[in-house]
């Protein structure tokens, strides 16, 4: 009988180096904007990106934690699913291009843009696309396109859009402000301020770096930057740091 687990009970989150990490730890998780491939919904066959704001987790199992963080980074942070509900995090909804539910949503899409259906329809609208994603697409990463598996990815999202009531949010930036470097920093800025998430320790189950060396710079961090918190709760949080390293020599 195969044991193995499809899917891990922890949200996992990886970023590209320890400073990124740190600030998640003293700071919460920043809602950043991110570029999706919007021309799936589209009926104009164009190809265009629009970036929503939004935090990205996963629940693939620690057996395939390999293929995920060569592509996002060699830092993460493990998550309870308490948090991430409490929290108002939801699998990311996938859809086959062209299947009858992706057809359905574009006509949506098409005929809100033409008349709204009700007040503040706009919103909703914005909402269900800001957390579906096609099984299979492209990925803008820099000036580069990736094609990706996106189901295989496990993806759980907290997306602005439709979960914050702050009124300067915007729930969507076109893809002109967001290679706008300065545009796009002042509205990372707001959501920064507004809606990053914050964490306990007792929040965390697992704490990821690169190599057994970054183990060390972690535990000085936690240690003189997070003093705040009770001494059982750090003694706690410290035992949940591993490296990517090590697993990688279990797996």
């Amino acid at each position: 009988m195969n044991n193995l687990q499809p899917k891990s009970h922890t949200l996992f989150h990886f970023t590209k180096n320890l400073d990124f990490l740190k600030d998640i730890l003293v700071e919460g998780f920043w809602p950043r904007y991110c570029l999706e491939d919007s021309k799936w919904y589209a009926n104009s066959g164009m190809n265009y990106y629009i970036a929503y704001p939004m935090v990205c987790f996963c629940d693939i199992p620690l057996s395939r934690v390999d293929e995920h963080v060569s592509f996002y980074g060699n830092y993460g942070i493990g998550v309870t699913k308490e948090w991430a509900q409490i929290n108002g995090l939801s699998p990311v909804i996938y859809l086959r291009e062209n299947s009858s539910p992706h057809q359905a949503l574009k006509k949506l899409f098409s005929k809100n843009n033409e008349i709204a259906f009700y007040n503040n329809s706009n919103t909703d609208i914005n909402t269900l696309l800001a957390n579906i994603k096609p099984t299979e697409g492209v990925m803008r990463i820099g000036s580069e396109l990736v094609n990706k598996e996106f189901y295989q990815e496990n993806e759980w999202r907290y997306s602005v859009t439709g979960n914050h009531s702050a009124s300067n949010i915007r729930p969507w930036i076109s893809e002109t402000e967001f290679v706008d470097e300065s545009s796009l920093n002042a509205e990372n800025a707001r959501t920064k301020e507004q809606a990053s998430l914050k964490i306990l320790p007792s929040d965390i189950k697992y704490l990821f770096v690169n190599t057994d060396s970054d183990i060390p710079l972690l535990v000085n961090f936690i240690q003189n930057e997070m003093d705040k918190y009770p001494s059982k709760d750090i003694k706690i949080l410290l035992s949940r740091i591993t490296s990517l390293e090590t697993i990688s020599r279990d797996l």
